[in-house]
């Protein structure tokens, strides 16, 4: 089937298992797990362990709003929360009237710098708060949003939310938006869902090639780094690495694993998230699921995924594999991604030139590469290697795009 973007708000039924819960029940205020435009810019990582070898400027091709607002973030110093406090102040495209920072008892107090309004103090959450502001970045756990989302949204007097758990993605009245894709659904509801990084960072290669050449089938392998179980997962494979390579233990057995089933430094681990009855994890089925929705893809396209922790600091990659309706033409296909926005391609093997995560760590574009004709799939079948920052793409910068969108299309207003 192929499709426009006009199609991409129509109704969606999505039948979800009753294992869709919300992210594992921890402090409410803690960041959540982040499982999740040409070359604008590169930010640093929450990571002392990995820095970008470069910090760009950066020009956005958005116009920047007449309007100004007042911003809340819920879980301002976790690593989400960080990078969208640096989209919102380094973009400049959502005009910032004022800045509030939400937490809980033991954060509320304290000052946080930054770089355009100062110090600013974070404050005791409460919904008579965060309603007052409008627009709302929840970037905290599931059961938090479930708890308080609906409230700070509803009425004409709630602010927009744009929520980075998995608490309302798989909701048919909720969009799950990547706004490249279909943005115009943000007119719909003042409660947004961003989706899975995983799922973001994948789509913004595989969406203008669905357009293009339609789809049948859609496999995709991921490599995911060890920032997808934030800050706490990107701190165990770095100590376990020293403590491995210090000589501070005997075996590959004796490192400390706390956050991953297994230790992470010097391995792979097929398992991210859950397992599932049909023998998936749940990582895996977001995937399957988001893409469906976010596409408005139905039931009859397969989409399969096996998805792969690594140990790598920061941003995942992906090989994606599409079985197309219409015969591919390798080099239509290149040109529609070079013109994909959000897409830069590296992809010339004489200077081995591709995709990687030491590239895409701080960068707001996918990396796209490896393009070729599927063996499997012959003249109807694309595959492709993807690489990007799941704290930006498949977080906080998508999370900010929502609200460009937003602005752009009168529903801050």
């Amino acid at each position: 089937m192929k499709f426009t973007r006009s199609a991409i708000c129509t109704a969606f039924g999505l039948v979800v298992a009753t294992t869709l819960s919300a992210t594992p029940n921890v402090d409410a205020f803690s960041p959540i797990p982040t499982s999740s435009t040409s070359n604008r810019q590169k930010v640093g990582t929450t990571s002392a362990a990995f820095t970008p070898r470069s910090i760009q400027s950066m020009a956005s091709s958005s116009s920047t709003s007449l309007n100004s607002y007042t911003i809340g973030i819920v879980g301002a110093t976790g690593a989400v929360g960080k990078e969208i406090r640096n989209c919102l102040e380094d973009r400049g495209v959502v005009k910032v009237d004022k800045l509030r920072f939400f937490g809980s008892e033991r954060s509320a107090g304290k000052k946080v710098s930054t770089k355009n309004s100062g110090e600013v103090e974070i404050e005791l959450f409460s919904v008579d708060a965060a309603r007052e502001c409008d627009v709302v970045f929840l970037a905290v756990d599931g059961d938090f949003a479930l708890a308080h989302a609906k409230a700070i949204s509803e009425g004409d007097d709630g602010a927009v939310v744009i929520d980075n758990s998995s608490a309302f993605r798989y909701e048919p009245e909720i969009p799950l938006v990547v706004p490249e894709i279909n943005g115009e659904c943000t007119k719909k509801s003042k409660l947004i869902a961003n989706p899975n990084c995983t799922t973001a960072i994948g789509l913004m290669a595989l969406w203008p090639l669905i357009k293009q050449f339609g789809v049948k089938k859609v496999l995709m392998s991921t490599y995911q780094a060890s920032s997808g179980a934030g800050q706490p997962g990107m701190d165990e494979l770095t100590e376990g690495t020293k403590q491995y390579l210090e000589g501070d233990m005997k075996s590959h057995d004796e490192i400390e694993n706390k956050i991953f089933a297994y230790p992470l430094p010097f391995n792979v681990i097929p398992q991210i998230d859950k397992f599932q009855e049909n023998g998936y994890t749940k990582e895996e089925m977001k995937v399957t699921w988001e893409t469906r929705k976010i596409c408005d893809l139905g039931d009859d396209v397969p989409i399969s995924c096996s998805a792969v922790r690594i140990p790598t600091i920061r941003a995942h990659s992906e090989v994606i594999v599409l079985e197309t309706e219409d015969k591919v033409d390798l080099e239509v296909a290149r040109k529609v991604l070079e013109d994909a926005p959000g897409v830069v391609v590296k992809d010339d093997p004489e200077t081995l030139t591709y995709p990687m995560p030491l590239t895409a760590t701080g960068s707001y574009d996918v990396e796209v590469g490896r393009i070729r004709q599927s063996l499997a799939f012959g003249d109807y079948g694309i595959e492709f290697f993807v690489c990007g920052d799941q704290l930006l793409r498949g977080a906080a910068l998508n999370a900010v795009l929502v609200a460009e969108e937003m602005d752009k299309n009168g529903a801050l207003a």
